[in-house]
């Protein structure tokens, strides 16, 4: 019994030490964000901001029903986009990307500024204020190049265009895919414009 209980004591006591010694301990939701330059930001962040990427700013215009043109053109065959369609839209994606380059490094360089100004023991709140105030107003620049060009696409596209790219990006349900219960399935497939 006092065998029993000893090694009963033992693998208590010693538990927690193993689970420190493999590190279970060790991972926070953060762990290895203080090695960044810049610690808002990872790597596929910058690369996403330094390419024109959308990261993600214009999602109120893209799930409403507003096409943004990076994806339109990715979608042009299956939405069948006509050549001057191509064009209008290519117009829009490119000037939207060099604006969103632009913006993308001033967003960088506000948060390095946010970032490196915590290496300094003596940041104050005003300080601090201005750095918060430049960072938001160049996301917010940069979330404005991104959500008005997606004000520019609707008047492009026919409205089965926009239903079918909705139905692309996984946004409504495709109604081809299934005809419902009680639907004569030609006249289903007809009516939604499936053949």
């Amino acid at each position: 019994m006092n065998r029993t209980i000893t090694t009963l004591l033992l693998a208590i006591m010693l538990s927690p030490l193993s689970a420190w010694a493999d590190g279970e301990h060790a991972h926070g939701p953060y762990a290895g964000f203080e090695a960044r330059e810049i610690k808002n930001l990872s790597q596929d962040d910058l690369d996403e901001l330094r390419g024109g990427g959308g990261w993600g700013l214009a999602l109120p215009a893209e799930l409403s029903g507003r096409p943004g043109p990076a994806h339109l053109l990715e979608l042009r065959d299956e939405l069948g986009l006509s050549d001057a369609q191509v064009a209008s839209i290519t117009t829009i994606r490119d000037a939207m990307r060099a604006d969103a380059i632009a913006a993308g490094e001033r967003f960088i360089a506000a948060e390095a500024a946010l970032s490196a100004a915590f290496a300094d023991p003596d940041l104050a709140a005003d300080g601090l204020r201005e750095l918060v105030d430049a960072a938001a107003a160049a996301r917010a620049d940069l979330r404005f190049v991104h959500l008005s060009r997606h004000l520019s696409t609707p008047e492009l596209l026919t409205a089965d265009q926009i239903e079918r790219y909705a139905v692309l990006r996984g946004y409504a349900d495709d109604p081809c895919a299934e005809v419902p219960d009680g639907h004569d399935a030609t006249l289903w497939r007809r009516h939604n414009g499936c053949d």
